[in-house]
């Protein structure tokens, strides 16, 4: 085993890989209970839940560069998905909804009924700005467009688009809510192992608990390889964005992000990995895959 700060100073929790390892073990689901619950309406909240989709070492050996989201479900039955995703895609909003539908309609999978399906809620946090909404946290549910009345109860989605919440909350000015705090954890872990904590982050157990996972964490030769590889995937996409928006030249940005799944498609060829989900994962068409 080697210990994840001899490849970088601590895993970067922005990296979907990286997230799941964090929130979505057993012996760390008080700290997904923590970021659920900060981000969960007050009458949500959270006294336990199962994890669905455990993380095991077996993720990084199997599911090169696959969705690595967390799913949960609360002793009413509740239905929860959790999802760090990396960077942008075309038709994010469809996909989301999409998501959704699949975490409320699997329900049915274990012989339910239409009566006895359960709400289920679906939180994306991105890398990536995607709504016009100048909240860094937005959460949506089904209303009457006349009356304003909410209907439709089981259904609500939530986004965190974490480059907004760095924008509006400047390193040392004061965090309010649970969320604010677990979202400068998202976004500036390595700065708060390396430093001095801010006394609303010092008086958090569970944040504080997080870093030290993340300080503690070893990777095994399969995990650091999964998580160089989603860690490239992420500066890359980082790295264009930044680029076209200096240049002005979105066709360039359209074509650089286009040749970038184009080289990770061809390895994922390489590896092994089928047509069918090089497809799902990259977006891209069978004739560009080639």
């Amino acid at each position: 085993m080697v210990k994840s700060r001899d490849m970088q100073q601590i895993l970067n929790p922005r990296v979907d890989f990286a997230f799941k390892k964090l929130f979505g073990t057993e012996s760390n689901k008080d700290l997904l209970m923590g970021l659920l619950n900060a981000i969960l309406l007050p009458e949500d909240q959270l006294s336990d839940l199962t994890l669905k989709n455990p993380y095991t070492t077996k993720n990084g050996v199997t599911d090169k560069l696959s969705i690595f989201d967390i799913r949960a479900v609360d002793m009413n039955g509740r239905q929860f998905s959790i999802e760090m995703q990396i960077s942008s895609e075309l038709g994010y909003e469809k996909r989301a909804l999409y998501l959704w539908s699949k975490l409320y309609s699997e329900q049915l999978m274990d012989g339910v009924k239409y009566s006895e399906l359960k709400k289920s809620i679906s939180i994306h946090l991105l890398n990536f700005d995607l709504l016009n909404e100048t909240d860094y946290h937005n959460t949506y549910a089904v209303l009457n467009l006349s009356s304003k009345e909410r209907a439709f109860s089981d259904f609500q989605l939530h986004t965190v688009e974490l480059n907004k919440f760095e924008k509006q909350h400047p390193v040392g000015e004061r965090l309010v809510t649970a969320l604010d705090r677990w979202t400068t954890f998202l976004t500036r872990a390595g700065e708060l192992a390396r430093g001095t904590m801010s006394p609303e982050m010092e008086n958090d157990p569970l944040i504080k608990k997080a870093i030290e996972v993340l300080k503690s964490t070893a990777l095994s030769e399969d995990e650091q390889e999964d998580y160089r590889t989603h860690w490239q995937w992420m500066m890359s996409e980082h790295s264009s964005i930044e680029y076209a928006k200096h240049e002005g030249k979105i066709e360039g940005k359209i074509e650089g992000k286009i040749e970038g799944k184009i080289e990770i498609a061809q390895a994922l060829k390489e590896s092994g990995m089928s047509l069918v989900d090089i497809q799902k994962f990259t977006g891209l068409s069978m004739e560009e895959i080639g």
